[in-house]
């Protein structure tokens, strides 16, 4: 039988975490301390995690505590000690975002299940494998797929899947926003978002004030059988920023409708809407139907009270601690270790495996003498109502390994007394000095336009150039381009299940031309890369690699170097142990968003994205709109990172490549920045950036 899926609800203070438990989740989400996507949540410290925890496991409650942002070298120690606080609390799961985070826990408290935020921007199975080979044991999906994707997912994982049913989407897939950061210094990356997606915008200088970046809330409560039924191991409310009566209600209905196999009714979408929502809800992106009807924004509307004292009433009294009706399998045979499983009314399972019997001396062990032994469950919290017994004829086991047997198994379980976990000691490897040579240059495009002869002549280490620019076309001109230059296929950012086949087609044109070299900005993208023929590969904009141990993570996956996070300062970058190569962006219109929606066509319901368009903030800033692969949108920063006479800082860094990456300019002002770079030129942008690299985020 399937098991049907959890409803995780979020608790931003201890008020919130009373809320969600006495209404009906069956697991939490909390920060503690820094490293949370939500620091400015009231949040939880290291010494409130034993009595949390304690609290909910009693009420068989989970607790996951979410370590979600990404780090630098100098904070890893911070994170080893966090990570001892949770293994020792007894904290079910830990929810982490940095490739390098989840090698601290992996190593310090391997007890502890590993899920993968969604700030790892997970769309496709490709992407789920690789979490799993790294020993996560769930993923948190992108919000931004829709239910085919979901169900195909599921029914290929073999690890657990969790999706977002409620709560504020943002416009740009989680993890790889730079808008808040590059903009304020405030990065999302870093649990600090100033949610400028929030923000008025224009579109174009003429245009109408408006929202284009809004988007209003998510709401699938007409969507939980289904997504239970397909294998959804999780269903995940937003909200670690909301006040408890929301937790309250949000949680409430939608444990109601999980348990009771139906959708939400008028009354109850009505009550979701009156207690936050933005201009109402959407289901755009699980039904697939993108466009201007998902976009809303927050009116100053306050809950009526009378719903808000009602929420109050249900977590002001605490509900009991429960016991648990459980049912036990015991296997004891000749000559195999003693078994013993257990299964709880919600589905949950916990096994143990102990010594091998030995054949009876004096008195076998008899069925009645290992059920009462296996019963004794008193002050646990768990009855058992039925055990199972398959027993071999004259064995012996003593009744102590039966107790350990029980005790294991029963810790395992939700609700159980935890055992002692095994705790390690972070490793932080031996750091590399770093290179004293000058970085060579790499140059990215995102036209075959842009490439001139007289580029070509320049001393250019590695060419990336999209992928899906090598159509037919363009196949003669880049087979002329790939005898003067290195060229790299760049793969689109975003890659679903459902446009693999059409990327192949590119991907075949790029390798018969004789291009064996990509790059990839997303895990999911490795092995797919692989399976195209690809045999060098780059990690590119979207990895998020921000410190040592994240960078050896990638290491293992094949990758030839890695281009390392833009918010990082130059200092930082220096403190990378950099064991395979990396890369820095030194020019260019910085990345601030990847959207699934094409924003021009939601704004103005026409397709009219190949022009220029651009977006116009209050300040008079214009960020430039490009058009990506299947119709997304990538929204650039409105000014050029400009480094050229900064070169003795950026040359001693340790990296092995330096980035010119264009976009808007022409092919005589891509030769014009080379020369300037190299030395050989003075142009420079008439607006521009030192980006992060001396200002760093918060």
């Amino acid at each position: 039988m399937q098991k049907k899926a959890e409803i995780l609800a979020p608790a931003g203070s201890m008020e919130a975490l009373r809320a969600a438990v006495c209404n009906g989740a069956d697991a939490v989400y909390l920060g503690v301390g820094d490293f949370n996507a939500r620091r400015l949540a009231k949040n939880f410290t290291e010494r409130d995690l034993p009595a949390v925890c304690d609290y909910c496991h009693k009420r068989g409650v989970k607790v996951y505590v979410t370590v979600n942002t990404h780090i630098t070298d100098r904070e890893a120690e911070r994170v080893e000690a966090l990570a001892r606080d949770v293994n020792r609390a007894g904290v079910d799961a830990v929810i982490v975002a940095d490739f390098g985070v989840a090698r601290i826990f992996r190593s310090v408290a391997p007890g502890v299940a590993l899920h993968a935020s969604t700030q790892m921007t997970v769309h496709n199975l490709d992407g789920v494998k690789y979490l799993s080979s790294l020993g996560f044991s769930r993923v948190v999906l992108a919000r931004e797929l829709s239910r085919e994707e979901i169900r195909y997912i599921c029914k290929e994982s073999s690890i657990e899947i969790e999706v977002f049913v409620h709560g504020a989407l943002c416009m740009c897939y989680s993890g790889q926003c730079e808008m808040s950061a590059v903009i304020g210094r405030r990065s999302g990356n870093r649990g600090l978002c100033a949610q400028p997606c929030r923000m008025q915008y224009k579109l174009g200088e003429g245009g109408a004030n408006a929202y284009p970046l809004s988007l209003r809330d998510l709401c699938l409560a007409d969507y939980i059988t289904e997504l239970s039924d397909m294998g959804v191991a999780s269903l995940k409310i937003e909200g670690r920023m909301k006040r408890a009566e929301y937790v309250a209600i949000v949680t409430g209905i939608y444990s109601r409708i999980l348990n009771e196999g139906r959708a939400a009714n008028d009354k109850e979408k009505r009550i979701l809407n009156d207690i936050f929502s933005r201009s109402g809800f959407t289901e755009g992106y699980y039904k697939s139907e993108l466009g201007r009807k998902m976009f809303g924004i927050r009116t100053e509307t306050n809950a009526p009270e009378n719903l808000l004292a009602a929420a109050r009433k249900t977590y002001e009294k605490d509900i009991p601690e429960k016991t648990s009706e459980i049912e036990m399998f015991c296997i004891i045979e000749k000559d195999r270790p003693a078994v013993l499983a257990a299964i709880d009314g919600k589905g949950e399972r916990a096994y143990a495996e102990g010594k091998v019997p030995e054949p009876a001396r004096n008195v076998p062990l008899t069925y009645e003498a290992v059920e009462t032994q296996l019963k004794k469950t008193g002050g646990t919290g768990f009855v058992v109502n039925k055990v199972n017994i398959k027993l071999d004829e004259g064995m012996s086991l003593p009744l102590s390994e039966l107790n350990a047997l029980r005790r294991e198994v029963l810790s395992k379980l939700p609700g159980g007394e935890k055992a002692e976990r095994p705790e390690g000691k972070f490793n932080t490897g031996f750091r590399l000095v770093n290179r004293k040579s000058p970085p060579r240059f790499t140059v990215s495009v995102r036209s075959i336009s842009q490439i001139s002869d007289e580029l070509l002549s320049r001393d250019i280490a590695y060419l990336y150039i999209p992928l899906c620019e090598f159509d037919e076309k363009n196949i003669i001109r880049i087979r002329e381009i790939s005898e003067k230059c290195a060229v790299v296929a760049a793969f689109p950012r975003i890659i679903k299940d459902t446009e693999v086949d059409l990327l192949r087609i590119y991907a075949e044109n790029a390798t018969e031309t004789g291009i064996l070299r990509a790059s990839v900005g997303n895990t999911g993208h490795i092995e797919l890369a692989k399976s195209f023929g690809f045999s060098e590969l780059f990690a590119d904009f979207g990895i998020n690699v921000f410190n040592s141990y994240a960078l050896r993570e990638i290491r293992h996956t094949g990758v030839q170097s890695v281009l390392l996070s833009p918010e990082l300062t130059f200092p930082q970058i220096r403190d990378i142990s950099k064991i395979i190569d990396t890369e820095i962006v030194v020019y260019g219109r910085l990345p601030l968003m990847i959207c699934e929606n094409c924003v021009v066509k939601a704004q103005t319901g026409a397709c009219v994205c190949g022009g220029h368009h651009v977006l116009c903030d209050r300040t008079g800033a214009s960020f430039p709109l490009l058009r990506e692969f299947n119709h997304r949108t990538l929204i650039v920063n409105s000014k050029k990172l400009f480094l050229a006479d900064k070169a003795r800082d950026w040359k001693s860094v340790g990296a092995a490549f330096a980035r010119l990456y264009f976009t808007s300019e022409n092919s005589r002002e891509c030769v014009q920045v080379f020369d300037a770079y190299a030395g050989g030129g003075s142009f420079a942008p008439h607006e521009y950036t030192r980006g992060l690299y001396y200002r760093g985020v918060e």
